[in-house]
């Protein structure tokens, strides 16, 4: 069975447009994952549509009704069903989180619009919380957009080559990438590394290594205190 993505959002059309292209349009074509963008608006309670009202104890904005996110969740939610709530206040999203996911049946996420989500929905709804940075959007498509590729793209047979595809790419080890070269081996000036160009494998290796290491210090150390801080919660 392929996984199902339900979209729940105001504006189904921006989701629509990253299920047709690349990865997502291959993944789908090929079994692996049906996508769904879910119209809240079709959940409504009036003719005009209307799914926020002005927050309790007053504050600038305005916040998406329960009504309609009980109602949308409830129509598509199956037992093995896992609900995500886009919004800044959740948990910031990684790798780790994508492999895990890549792993679930049927996805959902709630995407959120106005100042946000009315918390019963948050509580009552959502299985879990993400973020996928300490920035705010218009509204949670493109960021569900952004967890869906990272997720579609770790199906089996999806991205080809097998487990190694995606087994050795920027955050599988909580480091960064290598830095990588293609053809020609020197153009205006700037050569490949050597070490790349000899045919020693070993070399090669402990090079990547090294490499991954060295720029995960330079641009995101905080990448390396998290591991540290891992680490350390797992010792007795």
């Amino acid at each position: 069975m392929p996984l199902r993505i339900d979209v729940v959002t105001i504006f189904p059309g921006m989701f629509q447009g990253f299920m047709g292209e690349s990865i997502l349009r291959r993944a789908a074509a090929m079994g692996a994952v049906a996508f769904h963008a879910v119209d809240l608006r079709d959940f409504a309670h009036d003719m005009r549509g209307t799914l926020d009202d002005k927050p309790y104890g007053g504050g600038v904005g305005m916040l998406m009704k329960p009504e309609p996110l009980f109602e949308a969740v409830e129509s598509l939610r199956r037992p093995e069903t896992r609900v995500i709530a886009m919004t800044p206040q959740g948990v910031p999203f990684r790798q780790s989180a994508a492999q895990r996911l890549a792993k679930e049946s049927h996805l959902i996420f709630l995407c959120g619009h106005y100042e946000g989500m009315d918390e019963r929905a948050l509580e009552a709804l959502a299985d879990e919380q993400i973020s996928i940075g300490d920035y705010v959007l218009t509204n949670g498509a493109l960021p569900a957009a952004v967890v869906a590729d990272s997720v579609v793209r770790l199906l089996p047979g999806v991205l080809g080559g097998g487990v190694q595809a995606t087994a050795d790419e920027s955050f599988s080890e909580d480091l960064l990438e290598p830095a990588q070269y293609t053809r020609p081996p020197v153009y205006r000036g700037l050569g490949v590394p050597q070490v790349l160009l000899n045919g020693d494998h070993a070399r090669m290796e402990q090079w990547r290594k090294n490499q991954m290491l060295d720029r995960t210090v330079r641009h995101r150390p905080d990448l390396i205190q998290q591991k540290e801080n891992d680490n350390d919660r797992k010792s007795p």
